[in-house]
Parts: C-alpha cells; sequence; structure tokens
C-alpha cells in the first residue's frame, strides 16, 4: 500500500507555516509515502516564493503543485527550478515555462503527479479532458501510480474529469474553490475523487481574504487592495490509500484542523 498526502492550497505566509510545522507530526502518525501540496497561494495569496518552495521541500514535501495564480509574482523563478518539483497546469501551451507533470521514483515505486486547469469560468486554455488522458497514457508506461491535482471553478467540471479518468488513475482532487467538499469516495473503477481538498490558512475570512475588505468589494464593486485574513488557521488535506500494484485506491479521508486540534484529536 502507498499513502499519499495531499495538503490543499496554501493561503499566505500563515498557510505555509501550518504546513511545515505539522508534515513532522502528520509524518509520525501518518506514515504517509508522498506529501503533494498545492501552493499557488503561498505568496501572499498569489504565487509562491524561492524562499517558500524551498521550505516546503526542505520540510518533506515532495510536489507542489499550481493552478491559475501560479504565474505571479517571484512563481517563475520555482517553476525554473526542477530541485523545487513545483507544476504548473499542463494545459496551458506547451511554451510557457515549467512542467505540468513528473514521474518520482522512490525506488520500491514509482508515481505520477499531474497538474492540470479547468476552463470553466477560468481562461480557455487547453483542453484538460484530452491534456490529462494523453499524459495518463505516457505515465503509463513506467507505473500505474497516478496523482491528478485538478485546479477548477466548476463542481460539474471537476466530476466529469473524475469520471473520465476512473480506472485510469490512482486519485483526482479538486482544488481552487479554498471550501472543502464533503464528496469523498472511491469511484467506481477505483479511482480516488473529491471535488475539492479545500484550503490551508485563515478560515475567519472569504476564501483566505480579509471579511471587511471582501465585504465591500462585493458591495462597491471596486477592485480593492487584496488582503488576507490571519484569523482561524487550518489545515485541510487528504489521505488517500493506494495498491501499489494494481494503482486501484482503496480508501480516501479527509482532514481538518488547526494547530491546536491536532494534540486534542487522534490522527489516523
Amino acid at each position: 500500500m502507498i499513502r499519499i498526502l495531499f495538503i490543499g492550497d496554501l493561503v499566505g505566509q500563515h498557510g505555509v507555516n501550518l504546513c511545515t510545522d505539522l508534515i513532522p507530526l502528520l509524518k509520525r502518525d501518518l506514515n504517509f509515502d508522498i506529501c503533494i501540496v498545492n501552493g499557488e497561494n503561498s505568496d501572499a495569496g498569489k504565487g509562491i516564493s524561492k524562499k517558500q518552495a524551498q521550505k516546503l521541500i526542505t520540510t518533506g514535501v515532495n510536489v507542489i503543485t499550481g493552478g491559475n495564480h501560479i504565474w505571479q509574482k517571484d512563481s517563475i523563478d520555482v517553476l525554473n527550478d526542477p530541485s523545487l518539483n513545483t507544476l504548473r497546469p499542463a494545459n496551458y501551451p506547451e511554451t510557457n515555462i515549467g512542467r505540468g507533470y513528473l514521474i518520482l521514483d522512490r525506488q520500491s515505486f514509482k508515481i505520477g503527479i499531474i497538474n492540470l486547469q479547468g476552463r470553466s469560468f477560468l481562461p480557455p486554455i487547453d483542453c484538460p479532458f484530452k491534456t490529462g488522458l494523453e499524459i495518463v497514457e505516457k505515465i503509463k508506461k513506467e507505473t500505474n501510480i497516478i496523482f491528478i491535482d485538478f485546479h477548477a471553478e466548476a463542481s460539474a467540471e471537476k466530476q466529469a474529469l473524475g469520471w473520465y479518468l476512473d480506472g485510469k488513475v490512482s486519485a483526482l482532487v479538486g482544488t481552487h474553490t479554498h471550501v472543502q467538499t464533503a464528496d469523498e469516495r472511491i469511484l467506481h473503477k477505483g479511482t480516488a475523487y473529491i471535488t475539492d481538498v479545500g484550503m490551508t490558512g485563515p478560515f475567519d475570512s472569504v476564501i483566505g481574504m480579509d471579511v471587511e475588505t471582501a465585504i465591500k468589494r462585493f458591495i462597491t464593486q471596486i477592485p480593492k487592495y487584496f488582503k488576507l485574513s490571519s484569523r482561524n488557521i487550518r489545515l485541510n488535506g487528504v489521505v488517500i490509500d493506494v495498491n501499489e500494484k494494481t494503482g486501484k485506491s482503496n480508501s480516501i479521508k479527509r482532514l481538518n484542523f488547526s494547530r491546536e486540534d491536532y494534540g486534542r484529536i487522534k490522527i489516523t
């Protein structure tokens, strides 16, 4: 059995700090084999700095996935550094920097990790269904263990891609909305699925944003400066167990807790 820990969208430095503080404890209690995080909102909400990526990798993160904000601020430096294992959505045009998938060789097993982005209510980039299937077929020549972070706005698009790739990938998890859904399950042909993993960051907020600032933006329709909240920092993620021989998933479990919660609840 291969155990994958995926941690949902890190929002700001508070999200990065909570993630790096808890990963050693999660490793002890969950004994995961691979840790993947979505880091595209790490740098004050948009992008990820090289310092943040280095901190995540040093702490025990194996791969950092991205999304529509991965192109902002200093993220280009991160995408240009292969040692930081940071992905951008594979269905952006090939001329863009960075890579959309990679295969990790862990000696006892190999795992392919793919980053895709949806098109509903987002930029009209290449088709995630077509691109995703093409990459899956390439990776299957080396391993049946395949994980996809699908960064998308629409629940219907996420569910559709989940069913489209059911049985072809080990897991497909949704990111981007910053709100954890309660629909985690194993699809009919063995793919672990959840519409959105949620976010790791300030929960007394509007998807990470300072409440008053967000309310003013909606009332006035004026795009005020994006100010992050710093209250009630929580970690959202999923733990997925995969059969290393078949690549099918046995289970998927949601995680949702604060630093203070960790000492009071049992994490297994």
